[in-house]
Order: C-alpha cells, then sequence, then structure tokens
C-alpha cells in the first residue's frame, strides 16, 4: 500500500541550536517501503552499548540534544529516530494511517534493520508509550531502562492532565509546536523553540501532532491495550535488567503520580531522580540525568 507523505525541506532545519548532529536515512523498512525514516546513528558501531532514545509528541530527535553528547563521551553508541510524523521523518497526510501498532512496527523493523544489540531504552512520552512494549519482543537485546515521564496503555484511564490535553488536541488541528515547548520549558530560547517547529511549515504537516493523543491506550477497546498488559507483565515479572527513572516534576500530564505507578510496576526500580522543576519534556533538564543514569549503570 503507498502511503501519501509529506517531506519536510532541509531549509527548514538549518541553525538548530546545540545540534550538529546529521541524520542517515532509511527508506525501505519492510512494511514501510518509500516512506523515509530519519536515524542519527552516532558512535561504535560494534561493542559498545546502545543508547535508544526514543522522542514523543509533538517532539523530535531534538529533544536529546542535552543528553545524547553525555552518553557518547561514555564511550556509547546513541541511535535517535524520529518517528514517522515527526522531525526529519516522512510525515503521512491521512490521519487514519497513525496507529499505535503501524509506529511500534516500525520501531521492531529499525531494531532488527540495525541488529541492536545491548540496549539501554531510553524514553518518554510517547517514546514510551511505544518504547516500553519492545524489550518484550527482545529481551535478549534490552539490558538498560532509562525512563522518564511516560506510561504503559492499558486501558484503564488517565490523568485529568493527559484527558484534558487529548481534547485540547482534538480541537487544534494547527498547534504552534515551539510555543508550547516554551511554555512547559520556562527559560526555553526563541531559537530552541523555533527548532521544534521546524519539521512542521504548515498543519499539513502535523498529522501525527493531531492523531498520537487520541491513540494513548486509555480504554479496554482500544488498540495497543493487550499489548500494553503484556508489556506491563514483562516489566513487572520478566525483566532482569538494570532501571533508572527520573521524574520532571512539574508534568501535570505524566507527572509523579503516573510515574509512581510505573516505577512499581518495573522490577527493581530503583527511587527516581526527582527533578523539581522540570516538566513533562523533562529532557530539556537532560544533562544531569544522563550524567546519573550513566553513574547507575556504572558506565561513567
Amino acid at each position: 500500500m503507498t502511503v501519501e507523505a509529506l517531506r519536510t525541506p532541509d531549509d527548514c532545519f538549518r541553525d538548530l541550536p546545540d545540534w550538529s548532529f546529521e541524520p542517515g536515512y532509511i527508506d525501505d523498512l519492510p512494511g514501510y517501503e518509500g516512506l523515509r525514516m530519519a536515524v542519527v546513528d552516532e558512535g561504535p558501531g560494534t561493542g559498545a552499548p546502545v543508547f535508544l532514545c526514543l522522542h514523543g509528541e509533538p517532539s523530535w530527535g531534538y529533544l536529546y540534544r542535552k543528553m545524547a553528547p553525555i552518553f557518547l563521551a561514555a564511550g556509547a553508541r546513541v541511535v535517535i529516530p524520529d518517528l514517522f510524523g515527526f522531525g526529519r521523518s516522512d510525515k503521512p497526510v491521512d490521519d487514519a494511517v497513525y496507529t499505535f501498532h503501524w509506529h511500534r512496527n516500525a520501531l521492531k523493523a529499525l531494531i532488527e534493520r540495525l541488529d541492536l544489540s545491548d540496549v539501554c531504552l531510553v524514553c518518554q512520552d510517547w517514546g514510551g508509550v511505544l518504547g516500553l512494549t519492545l524489550p518484550m519482543d527482545y529481551p535478549d537485546r534490552f539490558t538498560r531502562l532509562l525512563v522518564m515521564n511516560t506510561a504503559i496503555g492499558i486501558g484503564k484511564g488517565a490523568s485529568e492532565g493527559f484527558m484534558a490535553w487529548r481534547d485540547y488536541m482534538a480541537n487544534t488541528p494547527d498547534l504552534d509546536v515551539g510555543r508550547l515547548l516554551q511554555r512547559a520549558t520556562p527559560g526555553m530560547s526563541d531559537p530552541e523553540a523555533a527548532a521544534y517547529s521546524a519539521p512542521f511549515p504548515d498543519h499539513r504537516y502535523k498529522a501525527g501532532v493531531r492523531r498520537f493523543p487520541q491513540l494513548v491506550p486509555v480504554s479496554p477497546d482500544m488498540d495497543g491495550v493487550d499489548t500494553g498488559l503484556a508489556a506491563a507483565k514483562f516489566w513487572s515479572q520478566d525483566w532482569t535488567g538494570e532501571s533508572f527513572m527520573a521524574v520532571g516534576m512539574q508534568d501535570p500530564v505524566l507527572g509523579p503520580d503516573t510515574m509512581s505507578w510505573l516505577r512499581k510496576t518495573i522490577r527493581d526500580c530503583p527511587e527516581p531522580m526527582e527533578i523539581a522543576e522540570g516538566g513533562h519534556f523533562v529532557q530539556e533538564w537532560g544533562g544531569p540525568i544522563a550524567k546519573a543514569a550513566l553513574e547507575r549503570f556504572n558506565l561513567a
């Protein structure tokens, strides 16, 4: 099936503050032929731990600009894909293309294509809603977890903050992405906010931005619930890797209460690192988080 998609012009990504990484492109993932996924892949090609950094909505790989250099300085490999619909990856224009498993299967195809091993899953927001369901399918590939402000969708409702966000997005077809990130991150500069808006020249590019809040599996009959339940069982019963959790305490959507539940779900997850002033996009406070995680994993 041919999927109609838009591709953000490269000119939109000029002069990104603190982001020197050039993406590679993959346009032949099985099942996604013809769609181009952008993937930053830096550091040693083999023999090093891999930090697979998954962004959420409506952000993109730029979110990891404060963490990736720290991982690389420790000798790790860093892989940062842009989900389809975001960043430099192609953006299907039909809202109906965006489903939970369509995106999950794309990440599975990427893991297999790159043959990733000794992986630390680094995730937040949709990066976790999707990413936390991956290790159960690849228990031999994933060895570590760095989890921030996210959840596993098991069909049991969500916070008032999330429901308000979902309702807002249902009525906001042309979200000002940069302004949203700036409101959520006091002190963010205008050029940084512009970098978050860069993937979306106009509303036609924002199908993913519109759709993702509606896809979170918060009702029992939603796509992804069975996968989320299986993932929760995996994390509570079968996970044997190391874990590190950081929580942006000012997040009204996936904040301390949600993360407390998640911590109890993840086997042997230690007490979280609390970022008192951190909001939903806690990677914006990511330098100290990355350093603390490396120390936890004895990789510093």
